[in-house]
Formats: structure tokens, C-alpha cells, sequence
């Protein structure tokens, strides 16, 4: 609800800035034109996350995981890593805090395992891993139009090397941090049969479809939006009752599209400048450390959407500079809880399912891992 409003007073500041003539009409028309199909995409999807939540596939997942594995505690913890690490990647950011983080509780919880070490896994790499394809974060989808690459799968060649980095370091700070619980043995689950056999396998079936449909280069929006509304058709026959107007993201759209309309006012204005110079250009290592760092440090001050819109200029058309941007702004948001919407998120349901992080603990936490891990980023996009 709180973003909602947030959302809300930004569109009438918007509004007003375009009574003003600081926006200019055309500029107000081509901004609609790059964010009205991420907006569609982030509609789509979360309704297909939502959907297939409800038929069980995360549970299904989840109870495999913890075949996969084999009783012992660190294999367990591997195949969350795997997990979500895929969901990031394919299914976004939001997917993995929001709806894969109080199923790996539940998991934990089941096998008598502490479960802060898998609940900050899937927060930390929500954030992290979602360097590799455009799908995986808002930010990513903003940038790929502009960096000229082609599709995904150039993209994805561009960010292989920082996706691995986004993965790896997180992951060892985890192990260091947790090695005292990550080491042991559990009894392994069943894996539980879904409630609704049809609605399972519907699901189950949109994702795989997606999931091609994303990596093949086919237009992200229109592939969420129609697997969107084909669960929403099987949902209307096995479980009416679940098509709530609360599942479409009102909060999400609204805070970014009136964050949307801020932030090109102030580039058309000017006042976002002075920052932008300060970041410099060029593709060496120093100014891409420099370009990464900038993005870290903004995403942590005023969340990493607004941050990446503020210092978009400064990657100056060159889709090396774009990418380190993106390390700093995904990779480097784990320390304030603001840095990401996600985490926010994440911490609501975390409290929602009795686990409690101090936000004290989590920024310390995050200190360590947010400065190793763009750095890591960034020199393996150099190298």
C-alpha cells in the first residue's frame, strides 16, 4: 500500500511537470513507448508467478531440491543455490524473493533445518544473479534496448562472466558466514503430489514455454502477457476463486511508472548532470570500477530503479559501460533496505512466516558482500 502511494504522488508530480512544460510532450511520448512493454512484462508475470505458485510448481521444486540433496545439509543448501539462481534468471527478481523465499523456509522448517541460511540466500541472489538476461531485472530490460546488443542471448554472452561473479562471490561469503549450520545431515521429504493435477501441469507447461519464449528473443511482454491469460483461463475453471484483483501488481506499476515520469523530468531538465559527469566515460577498468561503484553507491541511497534511471546518461551508448551500471545497481543493493524493492519484500515475508533478521544484521551482512561482489563483477567484465 505504501508504494502505491508513493507511486501515486509520483504520477501527479509527473503530471504537474508536464503542465509546466518541464516534461515536454514529445519526450512524455517516447518515454510511454520504452516503458509501457516493460510494464506489460512485469503485469505478466507476476501473474504467471502467482499462478503457478498457487498449482504447486514452487513446492514441487522445492521438495526436490531437498531430494537432490541426499540428506546432507550443504547439498541441500546447493541445490537452493541452483534454484534460485534459475528462478532469478528466468522468472526475475521479484519471483525469487517474493514467492520462492517462504517456500525454501517451509523446506527448511520440514527437514529441522535453521532456515535464515536459505532465506538470505534467495534475497541475496534475487538480487545477484539477476545479471544474465534481460528478463531477470527491470533494470536489465531498460538497458537492453539501448546497449544495441540484439536480443538476449547477446546479452547474456556480455554479462556470463559478472552473472558467475553475481553468483560465486555472494555464495562464499554465505558459506563463511553460516559454515557452522551449512555442514550436517537432515532426513530427506517426500515430494508432495500437487492438490489440482490440471492446474499443475498447466503451469508447469506456461513457465517451460516462457522460458524458451524469453531466451528465444520473442517480444517479453507479449510472451508473459499470453501466459498470463492462459492460466488465467485455467484458473477460471479449477480454481475461481484465486482470481483476485489484489494478484495484479497495482503498487509495482504505479510506483514505477510514476518513478518513470520523475526521473525524465529531471534528465530534461538538467539536474541529474552534474552527476553524470562526475562519473566520467570511457571502457577501461578504473572507469568501469568507477561507473559500477557509482551504481552501488546509488542504489543503496535511493533504491537501484531510480538509481540505474538517474546514471542511465552516464553509460554514454556503449553497451560495456551499461553492463557495469548494471553490476553496480543489481549486484551492489544488499546493504539499506531500500536498495531494492525486492528485499523489502523479502523481509515482509520473513516476518509473515515468524524469521526474524535485524535490518542491523542484514547491513552488515551486506557491507561485506555488496563491495566484493561488484567489484568481482566489474573485473570480469573488464578481463
Amino acid at each position: 500500500m505504501r508504494q502505491a502511494v508513493i507511486g501515486a504522488v509520483l504520477l501527479v508530480i509527473g503530471a504537474v511537470c508536464v503542465a509546466l512544460g518541464l516534461l515536454p510532450l514529445d519526450d512524455l511520448g517516447v518515454l510511454a513507448e520504452r516503458v509501457l512493454p516493460v510494464l506489460g512484462f512485469v503485469l505478466g508475470l507476476t501473474i504467471v508467478a502467482e499462478l503457478a505458485a498457487d498449482a504447486g510448481v514452487f513446492d514441487r521444486l522445492a521438495d526436490v531440491a531437498a531430494r537432490v540433496g541426499g540428506g546432507r545439509t550443504i547439498g541441500l543448501w546447493g541445490a537452493v543455490v541452483v534454484l534460485a539462481v534459475l528462478c532469478t534468471v528466468f522468472l526475475s527478481i521479484d519471483t525469487t524473493a517474493v514467492l520462492l523465499t517462504p517456500i525454501v523456509i517451509s523446506l527448511a522448517r520440514r527437514v529441522g533445518l535453521p532456515p535464515m541460511p536459505f532465506a538470505l540466500t534467495t534475497v541475496w541472489l534475487a538480487n545477484t544473479a539477476s545479471l544474465l538476461l534481460p528478463v531477470s531485472n527491470l533494470t536489465n530490460l531498460l538497458a537492453v534496448d539501448r546497449m544495441g546488443l540484439g536480443g538476449p542471448l547477446p546479452f547474456a554472452g556480455l554479462m556470463a562472466w559478472p552473472a558467475v561473479a553475481g553468483v560465486v562471490v555472494p555464495c562464499a561469503v554465505l558459506l563463511v558466514v553460516f559454515r557452522g549450520k551449512l555442514f550436517g545431515r537432515y532426513t530427506p521429504v517426500s515430494v508432495r503430489r500437487p492438490s489440482d493435477p490440471v492446474s499443475f501441469w498447466a503451469a508447469s507447461a506456461v513457465l517451460v514455454a516462457l522460458v524458451v519464449a524469453l531466451t528465444a528473443g520473442v517480444t517479453v511482454w507479449i510472451a508473459a502477457v499470453a501466459g498470463a491469460l492462459v492460466l488465467v483461463v485455467v484458473a477460471a475453471f479449477r480454481s475461481p476463486a484465486e482470481l483476485r484483483p489484489s494478484r495484479v501488481p497495482w503498487s509495482t506499476l504505479l510506483f514505477a511508472a510514476g518513478l518513470f515520469v520523475v526521473v525524465e523530468t529531471l534528465h530534461s531538465t538538467g539536474l541529474t548532470d552534474p552527476i553524470v559527469r562526475a562519473l566520467g566515460d570511457g571502457t577501461g577498468t578504473g572507469p568501469l570500477l568507477l561507473l559500477g561503484a557509482g551504481g552501488a553507491v546509488a542504489a543503496n541511497a535511493i533504491d537501484n530503479l531510480p538509481a540505474y534511471l538517474v546514471l542511465e546518461p552516464a553509460a554514454g551508448h556503449e553497451a560495456v559501460r551499461y553492463a557495469a551500471l548494471l553490476i553496480g545497481v543489481n549486484a551492489g543493493c544488499l546493504v539499506t533496505p531500500w536498495a531494492s524493492l525486492a528485499t523489502l519484500l523479502w523481509h515482509a515475508r520473513l516476518s509473515a512466516e515468524g524469521v526474524h533478521l535485524s535490518w542491523g544484521k542484514y547491513m552488515l551482512l551486506g557491507c561485506i558482500a555488496a563491495p566484493l561482489t561488484v567489484v568481482a563483477g566489474v573485473l570480469a567484465l573488464a578481463i
